[in-house]
């Protein structure tokens, strides 16, 4: 395994790292915690870790600095006494470095069991800046949490932003220019349909929607089904399916349950529970609770589903131009979750979709492609008055296809924005 791991190391030495996308994430290079990258698969995270190491290489010798992916087939099978082996074939090839900082990124960590074991005692004994990727919130919230307790800190990361897929595909934004937002409206409707992943950018409908099933069909069986020992598949498959084909909806788990069971699945409540919680670990859908001030009233109440990605739609839903309204409301969901966890819906005598508490603030959005009718105008501005005198707010969001005004009630603002401009205006 030496000889292996001495290859691997050497080669990323002499590897030019090109064509590296910049995202949008400012992760520090020295921080003196353990860094921890986590997020669906696919979504960039081994990218983030080049452009971090690209920023080394700028400052320091190539050699000080350490990539090796879990996933590499060389590799296999690794226990935890091997891991030891990473640093012995580094220092027998470079002897010298045992007095300088070497910088450690271990990508796709959860392959190997027990890793933080290992993660925990280099940190704590060696001049060493450690960073870490994983798929699994689980493996990477609950666990780091009590394992590497006080030593870590993470970052989540997405699949492109629409303000990084606009520089991704070259499209200036520029909310001024006509042509600019010509270009940027256009780019919208494909961002909505088919998605921030970057490997489906640009490709035809067909063999991107093949790409983003071969992605939850890995993220399922890999991220899940093996990890929980999961036998149920078939549920499981369902299940997924009505995930992706009902964003932007309320689900009660008790109805879930009535419906599997009239269609003959053996099941608990328990295990529909069980199932979306495993969903949410591997980090394809986020489930939101309404807000209270209770966790057993917001357990109570049934939770809106929002999918990481709106492409994963598309594999069940032909239908998806049909139902733009779920789309951006989807997309307001992931611009929010983006800055903060702290996200619910809002509901008194009317419906609030998003109340979100920021660093700096507590906002208040609802979404609604289609202000034109009276009525659904009314419907929407009345139900954030009512959550902003609730909340005691003075001002709020309504996202739309494409009116752009505001509105006065009393001392309350209301910012009404299409949909491209919210998520593009800081």
């Amino acid at each position: 395994m030496k000889n292996i791991f001495k290859r691997v190391i050497v080669d990323f030495f002499e590897r030019d790292i090109k064509n590296i996308f910049s995202r949008s994430y400012e992760i520090p290079l020295d921080s003196k915690k353990i860094v921890s990258l986590i997020g669906v698969r696919r979504s960039g995270k081994s990218f983030v870790l080049f452009e971090m190491i690209n920023k080394l290489r700028e400052k320091i010798p190539k050699e000080n600095i350490i990539y090796l992916n879990f996933e590499d087939d060389r590799f296999y099978p690794l226990e935890l006494k091997s891991l030891d082996l990473i640093l012995e074939s580094y220092y027998e090839m470079y002897p010298h470095k045992r007095d300088e900082k070497i910088y450690l990124f271990l990508d796709e960590i959860q392959e190997v069991e027990m890793w933080e074991l290992y993660v925990r005692r280099i940190y704590d004994t060696l001049n060493i800046q450690i960073f870490i990727t994983g798929s699994s919130a689980k493996l990477l919230s609950s666990e780091i949490a009590t394992s590497l307790r006080g030593r870590t800190i993470t970052y989540e990361i997405f699949p492109f932003s629409f303000k990084e897929y606009l520089e991704y595909k070259n499209i200036e934004i520029n909310l001024h220019s006509s042509n600019s937002l010509s270009y940027i409206k256009n780019a919208l409707a494909s961002y909505l349909i088919d998605g921030g992943f970057a490997e489906t950018i640009d490709t035809e409908p067909q063999i991107s929607r093949k790409i983003l099933s071969d992605y939850l069909e890995l993220i399922v069986y890999k991220d899940i089904v093996e990890r929980y020992n999961i036998t149920n598949r078939s549920l499981l498959k369902h299940l997924n399916k009505y995930c992706f084909t009902n964003i932007a909806t309320l689900v009660s788990f008790t109805k879930l349950y009535n419906d599997f069971k009239s269609q003959g699945f053996k099941l608990s409540k328990d295990t529909i529970f069980q199932y979306l919680s495993h969903l949410e670990d591997a980090y394809t859908i986020f489930t939101l609770p309404i807000y209270r001030n209770s966790i057993k009233e917001e357990q109570r109440n049934p939770k809106k589903i929002y999918a990481v990605d709106s492409g994963f739609k598309k594999i069940y839903d032909y239908a998806i131009g049909e139902d733009m309204s779920k789309l951006y409301e989807n997309a307001v969901y992931l611009h929010l979750r983006r800055k903060t966890k702290n996200i619910y819906y809002y509901k008194q005598k009317q419906e609030v979709d998003f109340y979100a508490k920021l660093e700096d603030r507590e906002i208040l959005v609802n979404v609604s492609y289609d202000i034109s009718n009276l009525q659904t105008r009314e419907r929407e501005i009345n139900g954030l008055v009512e959550a902003m005198e609730y909340l005691n707010l003075k001002e709020a969001f309504l996202v739309t296809q494409s009116e752009e005004s505001v509105v006065s009630v009393e001392d309350k603002t209301i910012t009404i924005l299409p949909l491209y401009k919210y998520m593009l205006d800081s």
